[in-house]
């Protein structure tokens, strides 16, 4: 059996087929723009087939929707929107450090999810599960991915969750 030829002619997968923008969209999701660094250091760093993504905060339109810490100021819900937007953060920043090709995407390795928590609260996992389910439906299978879900007291500009990442790529 030839395998050259069973690989040539297997179906796409159609999570391929797309640009990452595409894909947001066809979510019924907007992609906006990569944040550009708030301080002295990068947005994503590529090393090898790796690609580091510096921690993204939950932004929508430029502001800061959910402020303050899980269990006192901010719901659970709303955390889990958050996280959401964090990973939509993290999914810009593969966008363009990609030039927005999908399938330069072999794998999510890794989310690091920081929950702003109050004393006493300790659903972080179920609050990083937005920014899991949001990379998976993205990017499929490729999307599985290790996680870390850390309660902390305070995050930048007083945002209720962050998220950082790490992305191995494909050359193409």
């Amino acid at each position: 059996m030839n395998t050259a030829l069973n690989t040539a002619t297997a179906s796409p997968d159609p999570l391929n087929a797309l640009t990452i923008s595409a894909r947001v969209a066809a979510l019924g999701l907007t992609l906006e723009p990569a944040a550009a660094p708030a301080a002295n250091y990068v947005s994503f760093v590529q090393d090898g087939h790796l690609l580091y993504i510096s921690g993204q905060i939950a932004r929508r339109d430029n502001a800061v929707p959910y402020a303050g810490q899980l269990g006192a100021d901010v719901t659970e819900a709303d955390g889990i929107e958050a996280a959401r937007l964090c990973a939509l953060g993290v999914v810009a920043q593969i966008a363009a450090a990609t030039g927005d090709r999908l399938e330069r995407v072999a794998r999510v390795v890794k989310l690091g999810v920081f929950v702003a928590s109050a004393p006493g609260f300790s659903r972080q996992s179920v609050v990083a599960n937005g920014a899991s389910d949001l990379i998976v439906d993205i990017f499929g299978d490729a999307g599985r991915h290790a996680r870390s879900a850390v309660g902390v007291a305070m995050l930048p500009a007083g945002s209720a969750v962050e998220v950082d990442a790490v992305v191995a790529l494909r050359e193409l």
